[in-house]
């Protein structure tokens, strides 16, 4: 079989799966992330005992780490497309390390303030950087699964993050806990400057694995200018997107311990196995989110179609989480939030896909910061909303209702500014 004969029968054993070692890479990186963003929200109840912050206070905290971020987005993203996934994803991983480790050493509020900034900064660059490699090294019709399996990293973070944080705080301290968390994540480094490549450059990518990455028509080869894509209405839609339902996740991942502590008596000790249960129903949405809408497309289903009608029915399995504070019991209510977070895992997994999918690879990671960039300003505004509610009301009601209908609204934005979903004319 030639290498023009692989691509048009699609992959096979012989092809080669090359592609899928980079996932995990990036899958790995994923897991870091989520443990070292995670780790604050976890010992919220403790560090709030020990320095005496407010509601606000820990607000604050969100807010600042969610600015850092919402700017290192932006720039990772034109910087990215710059210097490449290689050395882009290298540098913000080192600089995210800094900032988690540097937490130990807060001794004010001014301290922790300082680290999420230096955090934010470095993580900023993971999903630039992370959907940058899959637009390299996957088609189209791959696009959406390998970002939802690289994607569930976060959600396996999520799990990790309360079984690890607890033991190692009761063990040795919250210190020692930034430290040795830091440090076993800085393996993945070097592995990662070793093992990445572009497919062309790439030794151990076959012909034919490299004649099906790519399978779709060409790209323009000039760069363009960032200015410019702020007048397409494809970047709006990623990006308008991105506002309204990143602030959802940013909630699930810095209060959830805080609703389930005060809404059902949980502690360190206690909240880990339901912030479990959430993350592996969420790992569910994310794998499945990118799988449903690349089955789709196997059944002859256009891009448009296959992508809109996974977001459809991830947006419609949101809803109930309007109820979650209302319910009594502890496990219904993991249940309800579970879904929810698998929910926003799916919608995420084929949203993230829109700049691949309609912008030439040149021009994708510079798409992924403004879509970022606004995701975080969202998330900045909502934290604001969060703790104003807490502090006055002391209800996660208001909050969770919000969260039901974003993706909905979220869904009508894409498709009134993508009603086709395709490619740019640049």
């Amino acid at each position: 079989m030639t290498a023009e004969d692989a691509a048009r029968a699609g992959p096979t054993a012989a092809t080669g799966r090359y592609r899928w070692v980079v996932v995990a890479l990036l899958f790995t990186a994923m897991v870091i992330n989520y443990v070292d963003r995670q780790a604050l929200g976890l010992l919220k109840a403790d560090l709030t005992a020990e320095f005496g912050w407010s509601e606000t206070n820990y607000a604050d905290l969100v807010f600042w780490f969610q600015c850092a971020y919402a700017v290192a987005y932006l720039a990772w993203g034109r910087i990215i497309d710059r210097i490449g996934a290689r050395f882009g994803f290298g540098i913000a991983f080192a600089i995210w390390q800094i900032g988690h480790m540097a937490t130990a050493a807060a001794t004010s509020f001014g301290g922790f303030i300082a680290s999420r900034v230096v955090l934010g900064l470095g993580e900023g660059g993971a999903f630039p950087a992370g959907i940058k490699s899959v637009a390299e090294w996957f088609p189209k019709k791959e696009r959406a699964l390998a970002t939802g399996i690289f994607n569930a990293g976060t959600n396996i973070g999520a799990i990790i993050t309360p079984l690890l944080i607890p033991a190692l705080t009761l063990t040795f301290g919250w210190q020692m806990t930034f430290i040795i968390t830091g440090l076993m994540g800085l393996v993945w480094l070097p592995i990662w400057l070793l093992v990445y490549r572009r497919p062309r450059e790439h030794k151990k990518v076959s012909a034919a694995e490299l004649a099906h990455i790519e399978s779709d028509p060409a790209d323009p080869v000039e760069k363009v200018p960032w200015v410019k894509l702020l007048g397409y209405r494809e970047t709006w839609a990623y990006a308008i997107g991105k506002f309204l339902i990143d602030p959802i996740w940013w909630m699930f991942l810095f209060w959830l311990p805080d609703f389930l502590g005060k809404r059902h008596g949980l502690d360190l000790k206690t909240f880990g196995p339901p912030l479990v249960a959430i993350y592996l129903l969420s790992d569910v949405g994310s794998v499945g989110g990118g799988w449903l809408s690349s089955r789709f497309m196997k059944m002859g289903w256009s891009i448009n179609r296959a992508r809109k009608t996974t977001m459809l029915i991830c947006a419609l399995l949101a809803v109930p989480v309007a109820g979650a504070a209302l319910a009594s019991n502890l496990w219904v209510a993991v249940l309800i939030i579970g879904v929810a977070t698998a929910a926003h895992q799916g919608f995420s997994a084929n949203l993230y896909t829109l700049p691949s999918d309609v912008f030439p690879r040149s021009a994708v990671g510079s798409v992924v910061g403004i879509g970022g960039m606004l995701g975080a300003v969202g998330g900045m505004v909502f934290s604001k909303y969060i703790g104003a509610v807490l502090e006055d009301l002391g209800t996660y009601t208001p909050i969770f209702v919000i969260a039901a209908s974003a993706y909905l609204l979220a869904l009508l934005v894409v498709h009134i500014l993508t009603p086709r979903m395709e490619p740019v004319k640049i």
